[in-house]
């Protein structure tokens, strides 16, 4: 029966990488090798399990000022959260934010702790253990008119020349999607998978740190963790992938 299901899985997520929308967009899930894959399909497998039973453990925990635990709000992580970090990011009170940042909102204004670090271990965790509860599901990107400027903010960085290499984002997942680079196939950079375990990292990361990363490979000057720049780019990754399977926490090379 297990394998029955991880036999399901790996169809659900080829199918949506192949053949969803019609519109020949492809999850990097389709370019990895099947021992990767299925490490991604099957949890006992997955690195990242251990980040999810972390943030179960964060979870439930009350050691805060308010004595408050997100399960006393949320209750059950696998009902409530179901569906949540498909819709990232969004508007909350005024500010755009990513899951992360409405993590750490909710930690300084419910439990009245300091917002956790971008990286950090607990802070993947929980992300994690919020965007396994969508794994399966379509990506939902808010496309509410009052979003735009922030999206078309995010689509000019996207397309946008940077550092030394002259290169835009645009210019390599776009333009060079399928092609090789240092003998990697280039993907089209959906954000389906995060946070993610990159075998390369031999940790969790968010999709933050992969964009900081790509910035750093064109010598660019990396916009900081957190700062609007970055979520408005994660903005438009996210809406150009509406319809796509959220994979997380996905294994990537």
């Amino acid at each position: 029966m297990r394998l029955l299901g991880q036999i399901a899985l790996l169809g659900l997520f080829l199918s949506t990488a192949i053949s969803s929308h019609a519109d020949s967009r492809v999850s990097a899930y389709a370019l990895m090798t099947p021992s990767n894959q299925a490490m991604q399909n099957d949890m006992n497998l997955n690195p990242a399990m251990f980040w999810i039973m972390d943030g179960e453990a964060l979870w439930a925990d009350r050691a805060n000022p308010s004595n408050k635990a997100c399960v006393d709000c949320h209750r059950d992580v696998k009902q409530s959260m179901k569906g949540v970090s498909a819709s990232f990011p969004k508007r909350v009170q005024g500010k755009l934010l990513n899951l992360e940042g409405q993590i750490n909102q909710c930690r300084s204004t419910r439990q009245q702790l300091p917002p956790l670090a971008y990286e950090s271990k607990p802070l993947l965790a929980l992300s994690t253990l919020i965007a396994y509860q969508s794994r399966g599901l379509p990506i939902t990107a808010s496309t509410d008119p009052a979003l735009e400027p922030d999206f078309q903010k995010g689509k000019a960085i996207y397309f946008q020349r940077m550092g030394q290499l002259n290169l835009s984002c645009a210019q390599c997942h776009d333009e060079r999607a399928g092609l090789k680079l240092a003998g990697s196939v280039i993907p089209q950079a959906h954000p389906t998978g995060y946070p993610i375990y990159r075998l390369e990292w031999q940790n969790v990361g968010s999709l933050q740190r992969r964009l900081r990363n790509c910035m750093s490979g064109v010598r660019a000057e990396q916009y900081p963790y957190g700062s609007l720049e970055m979520t408005q780019i994660e903005l438009y990754l996210m809406r150009r992938a509406n319809g796509m399977r959220i994979e997380s926490p996905a294994i990537r090379p």
